[in-house]
C-alpha cells in the first residue's frame, strides 16, 4: 500500500482538524497515513509518496527536513500568515489532493544547507545537521557583538564585527535574510548568500555565492555565541568553534501546481503597487 506522511502543527486545533479531513480523503483513495512529530521518523528513500504540511511556513520547514534525506516531495497546506513555502489554501485542498493522484504538478528542486560544526577543542566533526533557511552565527549577550572570521572556499575573506552571520538558501533569502537587509533570491537560483547582521565595520554588503564555495564562520576571542538553524534548532558557540556551511548533496523536493508567483506573493507581502 502506499502511502502519505503528514506533519501537523501540535498547537493548531484548525491544522488537527483539516488533517483529519484529509486523512479520510487519503485512506477512501487507498493511501496509508503515517504521522510523524518533529523529526520523530527518518524517512527513507521511496517510503512515502508525498509529505504533507499542515500548518505555517515553519511547519512547512519541519515537514521538508523530515523528508529531503529520501527525496520525497512535499506539499504545504497554509494555516499560517507569510504562505512562502505553503502553497495551498485549506479551501483548495481536495482540489490540490485531485492533482496529485492525476500527475497535475510539478516538483521543484531547492538547495538545503549542510551544516558541520567542527569545535575548537576536537579534532574530528563534532556535529553534522543541515537547514532549507538559514544558519546563524548570532550573539548571546544583548548589547555586544562578536567577531567572526569569514572563509570563502578555504580562503580569509574578512573578519566581521556584528550582532552575527547568517548563512542562506535562496529559499531562505525572504526570512531572517530580509529582515537584515540581505537580497531577495528568486527561488529557482542555485545559490548561497552571507549577510551580516548589524555590521560594524564600512563594508555591510551582503555576497551571492556559488554552490561551490564553502563558507566558513569562525568564532573569535570575546563572548559566546549560538548557532540558529531555521529560526528554531540552537547549539552554544565557543571561542574557536567554526561552523562550516555548504550546499547539501540532496535537494529539498517542494511540490507546486503552478498556480502561485512568487513575485507576486513578495508584491502581496510588502504591499507594493506598480507605479
Amino acid at each position: 500500500m502506499s502511502s502519505v506522511l503528514f506533519l501537523v502543527h501540535p498547537d493548531r486545533p484548525a491544522a488537527k482538524d483539516l488533517a483529519a479531513v484529509a486523512r479520510t480523503w487519503w485512506e477512501a483513495h487507498g493511501y496509508e497515513i503515517v504521522e510523524a512529530g518533529d523529526f520523530e521518523l527518518v524517512c527513507g528513500e521511496g517510503e512515502h509518496e508525498f509529505a504533507i504540511s499542515f500548518g505555517g511556513d515553519g511547519t512547512m520547514l519541519r515537514t521538508v527536513q523530515l523528508a529531503r534525506p529520501g527525496r520525497i516531495p512535499v506539499i504545504g497546506i497554509n494555516l499560517g500568515h507569510m504562505g512562502y513555502l505553503a502553497e495551498v489554501e485549506p479551501a483548495g485542498m481536495q482540489q490540490a489532493f485531485e492533482r496529485l493522484l492525476a500527475g497535475d504538478y510539478r516538483v521543484e528542486p531547492r538547495v538545503a544547507l549542510e551544516v558541520a560544526i567542527h569545535r575548537a577543542d576536537e579534532a574530528a566533526v563534532a556535529q553534522r545537521t543541515s537547514a532549507i533557511n538559514e544558519a546563524i552565527v548570532e550573539r548571546n549577550a544583548p548589547g555586544h557583538t562578536i567577531r567572526v572570521a569569514v572563509d570563502i572556499a578555504g580562503v580569509r575573506f574578512l573578519t566581521y564585527v556584528a550582532d552575527g552571520l547568517l548563512v542562506c538558501t535562496p529559499t531562505g533569502s525572504t526570512a531572517y535574510n530580509l529582515s537584515a537587509g540581505g537580497p531577495v533570491v528568486s527561488p529557482n537560483m542555485r545559490s548561497l548568500v552571507l549577510t551580516a547582521v548589524a555590521p560594524h565595520l564600512p563594508f555591510d554588503r551582503s555576497l551571492v555565492l556559488g554552490l561551490d564555495e564553502v563558507v566558513t564562520l569562525t568564532l573569535l576571542e570575546g563572548r559566546p555565541a549560538s548557532l540558529v538553524l531555521d529560526g528554531s534548532h540552537t547549539e552554544a558557540i565557543a571561542e574557536g568553534d567554526a561552523v562550516v556551511c555548504s550546499a547539501a548533496d540532496v535537494d529539498a523536493r517542494f511540490v507546486t501546481f503552478g498556480d502561485v508567483d512568487f513575485h507576486a506573493v513578495l508584491r502581496s507581502r510588502f504591499s507594493l503597487a506598480d507605479g
